[in-house]
Formats: C-alpha cells, sequence, structure tokens
C-alpha cells in the first residue's frame, strides 16, 4: 500500500515504518508540525518524503491521521476526503488531556474513520463514541541487551519536565535524588536540578540535555536502573526500551503500566516511599538489578515486539482498505500482552 501519514512521535514512526508498505511523509518548505518529513531519520528507503504541494498527483491508498487537523490537512492537499474517497484510520496517541469522563474523542461521531489507540487504557479512558475502535499496542525493534549498570546511578528521559511537571512526574525526581543520585536526558533538562523540580531541592538531580539515540542508549545502560515517573500518559516508548535494553524499572502504577510492566522487572506501585526503597535497594545491590533487568527484557520481547506489532497493523489496514466493518475488531483478541492480572 501507498499510505500517507505525518511524522509526530518519532519513535511510534520508527516501527510503523519498518512495515512492508511505501510510507509517504508530507514535506513543506518550512519543515514544521505538518510537514517535516522523515527528519533525517534512519529509516528505510520505503519511507520517504513527498512534498505536500505533490499529493494531489500521488497515489494514496489509506491515510494515517494523528491530530485532528489532518483531516482538513489531508483533503485539501489530496483533493479527497479521508474516510470517504480514501481509506483512513486514525491513531490516538494519548490519554485524555483532561476529566477521562468529560473527554469525547475528536472523531468520536464518526464512522468512516476507524479509531485506534494505543494502549486500552486510553481506549478505556477516551469516550469514542460511534466510531469502530481497536487497540494496537506499541512494539519496538530489539535493540540488544546492552545494560552494564556499572555506575550507581538512576537514570531518567522527560522531555520539558519544568513546563510537563507533574503529568509527567518531574516533581518525583527529587524524592528519588534524595535516596540516589539520578540523571535527567531528554528536551529542555540542560542544567535542570531539583530546585527546579520539586521538593527536596538539595537533592541530587542533573540534567544532561538532549542526546542522540545511539549515545542515549550507551549512557543509560551505564545507570544502574531506569525511573519512569509519569503519572498520566500513554505507555511510553523509552520506558518499552529501556525494558529492551535490559534496564530495572521503577514505575508508579498508573495509565498502561499498570499492567504493562511486570512487579519482577524491578518495581511497580504507587506509594512513592516504596518506589523510593526499591530504587534504592535495586542500586545497592547490582545482582538484583540484573535479575530484574533481565525479567524487563524477556517481558518486553515477548509482548512488544516488533514483528507482532506489524501483524497487528497489517490487519487493521487490510480490512479498512478492504471496507470491512471494524466493529469486527473488538469482537477478536486485540494483542498478545497481558490485559488483565489475577488478584
Amino acid at each position: 500500500m501507498r499510505i500517507l501519514l505525518w511524522h509526530v512521535h518519532g519513535s511510534w514512526t520508527g516501527s510503523f515504518v519498518a512495515g512492508p508498505h511505501h510510507y509517504l511523509l508530507p514535506v513543506l518548505p518550512g519543515g514544521g508540525p505538518w510537514g517535516r518529513g522523515r527528519c533525517g531519520r534512519d529509516w528505510p528507503a520505503t519511507a520517504r518524503d513527498v512534498p505536500a504541494a505533490e499529493l494531489a498527483e500521488t497515489d494514496v491508498d489509506l491515510v494515517v491521521l494523528q491530530r485532528p487537523e489532518e483531516v482538513a490537512l489531508a483533503e485539501g492537499w489530496l483533493g479527497r476526503r479521508p474516510g470517504v474517497d480514501v481509506p483512513a484510520v486514525y491513531v490516538e496517541h494519548n490519554a485524555p488531556p483532561e476529566h477521562a469522563a468529560r473527554s469525547r474523542h475528536p472523531i468520536a461521531d464518526r464512522t468512516d474513520v476507524p479509531l485506534v489507540h494505543v494502549t486500552h487504557f486510553n481506549e478505556l479512558m477516551w469516550d469514542s463514541g460511534e466510531a469502530p475502535t481497536t487497540t494496537v499496542p506499541h512494539g519496538i525493534a530489539d535493540p540488544g541487551r546492552q545494560w552494564t549498570g556499572e555506575l550507581r546511578r538512576a537514570v531518567a528521559l522527560i522531555n520539558e519536565p519544568v513546563r510537563r511537571g507533574r503529568v509527567t512526574g518531574s516533581d518525583l525526581l527529587p524524592r528519588f535524588g534524595a535516596a540516589l543520585p539520578v540523571d535527567l536526558f531528554g528536551i529542555g533538562t540542560d542544567g535542570v536540578g531539583a530546585a527546579d523540580l520539586g521538593p527536596p531541592a538539595g537533592a541530587d538531580v542533573r540534567g544532561l540535555g538532549d542526546v542522540g539515540q545511539a549515545d542515549l542508549h550507551r549512557r543509560m545502560t551505564q545507570r544502574r536502573l531506569y525511573l519512569h515517573t509519569a503519572r498520566w500518559t500513554s505507555l511510553g516508548l523509552s520506558l518499552l526500551e529501556a525494558m529492551a535494553l535490559g534496564m530495572p524499572v521503577v514505575v508508579p502504577a498508573t495509565a498502561e503500566a499498570a499492567v504493562a510492566v511486570p512487579p519482577a522487572a524491578g518495581a511497580v506501585g504507587t506509594s512513592v516511599a516504596e518506589l523510593v526503597e526499591e530504587a534504592r535497594r535495586l542500586a545497592d545491590d547490582r545482582a538484583r538489578a540484573a535479575a530484574a533487568g533481565a525479567a524487563a527484557r524477556a517481558h518486553v520481547l515477548e509482548h512488544f515486539g516488533l514483528e507482532q506489532f506489524l501483524r497487528r497493523w497489517d490487519e487493521v489496514l487490510d480490512g479498512v482498505v478492504a471496507g470491512r466493518h471494524p466493529a469486527t475488531w473488538t469482537d477478536a483478541p486485540q494483542d498478545h500482552s497481558p490485559t488483565a492480572r489475577p488478584a
């Protein structure tokens, strides 16, 4: 198929374009959120930049929408209406930004554009209305076991931690930093310390900036454990990547992480004090950390592998293009990840 989609979330898109199709990424002269194209990513040649001005003369079999504004953009650039003149799906990457009980999805009133969530938690929280709905969980390429853990330090990856604050759990980092040193990577982290995030202001938290993925993985895996502090989010791909690298993880039991991360991978819970104490134990016991990291890696490879992600997406795309009624999707198993855990 020839699939039009925007480069919105780099890690998710990297997995998606690893499939067997041709992926058309719009480019505008000024780039920006609507026309950044590949943006220099090391993706297959089947994912190619296409100037937006050429899309009207380009054969497109299906449109992958990810933001409400893209519905009008696609219609204007293609001269065809997504879901009416050309098959389309809408991928929802996020949990509702406001109160879940009052959050109706932007395409909830459409029956011609299936809505695909990236976590079961998101599907549960959004009011998807009349839109045919399913879930295709994340899938990541195996980066290989790289964890060494020689540094008694924790690492966290958060973009714009000061601005995003409690949503990303940035304010929790000083609590951990009082028990063991915490290194923070991501956009807007240069020079950030505990005093910028929350009490205690004197905790050992170091913002180290935004670095490329290869260097980031190397520096991450030198640290003893990975902290994932998000309170309200989808399941972070950075968390899954850390687990695939063989890192032990300490994670609040919120959103999809509550069922996607097994306790054997490190620590999952809602007591901050207990999470901090378990982070300290992992930091002090390298053998324990290694065992937890091995469990984390095995879990991710079994439940969030790239092959099953692409296979499930092919089922979705084939169904949409063939005109099969997507309502039947919800009658079948959605994926192979754990969706419930016995008491």
